[in-house]
C-alpha cells in the first residue's frame, strides 16, 4: 500500500529538479555562429594562373565595362502607390481607384495631393521630359478603355502641368487602355492593379 505514494514523489523530484533547472538556464555570452560562417584554418584552393581555360583565346577581347541597370520597387501595403527607380528613371504608379471614381475622368480631391506629391519629386529631379501613361483592364470594349486610359492620363498631366509651372517641361500623353496589364486580369486584384496611370521622367 506504501508503494503508490513512493512513487509519485520519486516523479514529483524529478519534475520539480526539471523545473528548477529550466527556470535557472542562462543565455550565451557566446553564441555559436552560423553554420558554414565558421573561421577556418586551411589555406585557399590554388589557382593555377598558366591554366588554359582561365586564358582568352587568341585574337580575343574583353566586352566594353558595363553599369547594369538596377530597379528598386516599392509599393505602399495597399497597392495603391507603386515607385520604381531605376539608374536612369523614376516612375510612379496610381491605381485608378485612388485617382477617379469608377468609369470617370474627373479627379478626386485626395488625388490631387497625390500628385502634388509626384510633382515634387519631379522637382527634385530637375526633370524636363515627363511621360504620363493610362492604362485599363479588359472589361468594356477596347476601345472605351483606350478613351477612358487617355482621358485619365490628361487629368493627371493637367495637375502636374499646375504644380510645377515651368514651360520647359515637355510631357508625353498616351492612353493604352487594356494594352501592358502589369497584373493577370483574370482576378478583380489583378485587374486593380492593371487599372492605372503612371508617370515617369529621367533621373538628374
Amino acid at each position: 500500500m506504501t508503494r503508490l505514494p513512493l512513487t509519485l514523489t520519486a516523479v514529483g523530484v524529478v519534475i520539480a529538479a526539471n523545473l528548477l533547472t529550466a527556470t535557472t538556464a542562462e543565455a550565451d555570452d557566446d553564441p555559436v555562429v552560423p553554420p558554414g560562417t565558421e573561421a577556418s584554418a586551411a589555406a585557399p584552393v590554388e589557382v593555377d594562373a598558366n591554366d588554359p581555360d582561365l586564358k582568352l583565346p587568341e585574337g580575343a577581347t574583353l566586352a566594353a565595362a558595363k553599369v547594369l541597370d538596377i530597379k528598386q520597387v516599392v509599393e505602399d501595403q495597399a497597392g495603391e502607390e507603386r515607385r520604381e527607380d531605376t539608374n536612369a528613371d523614376v516612375k510612379f504608379a496610381l491605381q485608378a481607384e485612388v485617382l477617379f471614381p469608377k468609369d470617370s475622368a474627373k479627379l478626386t480631391g485626395e488625388a490631387k495631393a497625390r500628385i502634388a506629391a509626384i510633382a515634387e519629386e519631379i522637382g527634385k529631379q530637375n526633370a524636363t521630359r515627363i511621360r504620363v501613361f493610362g492604362f485599363t483592364d479588359n472589361l468594356g470594349s477596347s476601345a472605351h478603355g483606350d478613351v477612358l486610359s487617355r482621358k485619365r492620363a490628361n487629368a493627371v498631366q493637367g495637375v502636374l502641368e499646375a504644380e510645377l509651372d515651368d514651360s520647359t517641361i515637355t510631357y508625353e500623353v498616351r492612353g493604352y487602355g487594356e494594352q501592358y496589364p502589369i497584373s493577370s486580369n483574370a482576378t478583380e486584384t489583378g485587374r486593380k492593379k492593371n487599372r492605372r496611370v503612371e508617370v515617369s521622367f529621367p533621373r538628374s
